[in-house]
């Protein structure tokens, strides 16, 4: 059943997944890398630092070997002794401690980034079912994990058995050496032989983080349904979008149909578009589109202006190259100047003359630049 749960899952995790993910403390972490920068790290500073801590060393050897006769008679001389070697090993030991820690935090960091979140410390009684936890055994996670097992051992053992046979020669001959020059040397080689170690965890790590990655992401893939599902909850139901963009265009044709009467002209061509023009030469550089539309909107614009006495003038031209060519609420374009002040000039000058006068007026036939043709 999980098997087939996880083949329905071939999309990719989307932002808004992999954000709840990383709220819920879920973020790519490689344990490997992690050992191998600690490992590392400490190694390092031990080789740094390994003259100064054999000198230490030496020290505090010297100062537990160094007894006076009036210490035995004190018994709590023994425990200054102790105090002092115990802060002494302490101060030698906390740069290594540093240097781990710091090195931890940014291995950390550097694969899942800087996280926090308290989920993860929520009980999870599913994680005691054993069926749960076969199930992680023998899947592919199980097989990842025992593959890097085996990976390790062949690096870290193969690297182990070069290492001593590599230093076999200088360890034999510190014992010919004086015991503080041994012991110099000889911390020298402990900390050159665990670099050389720690440097093979590097192999791990390579294949550990690629592999923590692939994991990731493959556990939070989505189903198609997921998508869908997610799409719509972000972006809103795609009905409902349609709905409300139904009602916003309802409300903007009323608006637009309400200043219809205070229009000028409506030039139609006859059946199939209707524009309303408005010119006040004391407020406008150009005739304005108050209205305009096709089919039954413009039928309508048509009807309005007939109830309210405003002009209709008939050029099928005109008509569709200010449709195409101007917004609502917008100035009419230069190249339409001369074709709308003929009609505009015949509407004002038919308003002036009685009716017997205004039908022997000649019509104008606006004429259409070529770029307004084919609006």
């Amino acid at each position: 059943m999980a098997d087939t749960e996880q083949s329905e899952r071939t999309e990719p995790p989307s932002q808004r997944r992999l954000d709840q993910a990383r709220e819920r403390g879920q973020v790519p972490r490689s344990r490997e890398l992690g050992n191998f920068a600690t490992m590392i790290g400490g190694s390092a500073t031990l080789v740094v630092l390994g003259g100064w801590a054999a000198g230490r060393m030496a020290e505090v050897m010297r100062a537990g070997l160094s007894v006076t006769p009036q210490q035995l008679a004190d018994p709590l001389s023994m425990l200054g002794t102790l105090g002092m070697a115990t802060r002494s090993m302490i101060g030698m030991l906390l740069p290594v401690f540093a240097a781990v820690v710091v090195l931890l935090f940014a291995a950390a960091i550097a694969l899942g980034g800087w996280n926090i979140s308290l989920e993860p410390m929520i009980p999870d009684f599913s994680r005691l079912s054993p069926l749960e936890g076969i199930k992680r055994l023998f899947g592919v996670q199980g097989a990842g994990e025992l593959g890097k097992a085996l990976l390790k051992v062949l690096v870290v053992g193969g690297v182990c058995a070069g290492v001593a046979m590599h230093l076999f020669g200088d360890v034999m001959g510190v014992g010919h050496m004086a015991p503080r020059a041994a012991i110099g040397r000889g911390a020298y080689l402990v900390a050159l032989a665990f670099v050389m170690l720690s440097a093979s965890l590097s192999v791990v790590a390579l294949v550990d983080v690629p592999l923590q990655l692939f994991q990731y992401h493959r556990n939070l893939r989505m189903t198609r349904q997921e998508v869908r599902d997610e799409a719509k909850e972000s972006d809103g139901n795609p009905e409902t979008k349609r709905r409300i963009r139904q009602v916003q265009q309802a409300i903007a044709r009323r608006r637009m149909m309400q200043k219809v009467p205070g229009a000028d002209v409506v030039i139609v061509n006859p059946t199939h578009f209707a524009v309303a023009l408005k010119y006040d030469p004391a407020k406008m550089r150009a005739p304005r589109v108050l209205a305009k539309g096709v089919d039954l909107v413009a039928l309508n614009i048509r009807r309005i202006a007939a109830e309210n006495g405003v002009a209709v003038f008939e050029s099928p031209k005109l008509a569709r190259a200010l449709y195409g060519s101007t917004d609502l609420d917008r100035e009419i374009p230069a190249g339409l100047y001369l074709a709308v002040a003929q009609v505009l000039s015949y509407v004002f000058r038919v308003r002036t003359l009685n009716p017997t006068a205004a039908a022997r007026l000649a019509r104008p036939d606006p004429a259409i630049g070529g770029e307004f043709e084919d609006a």
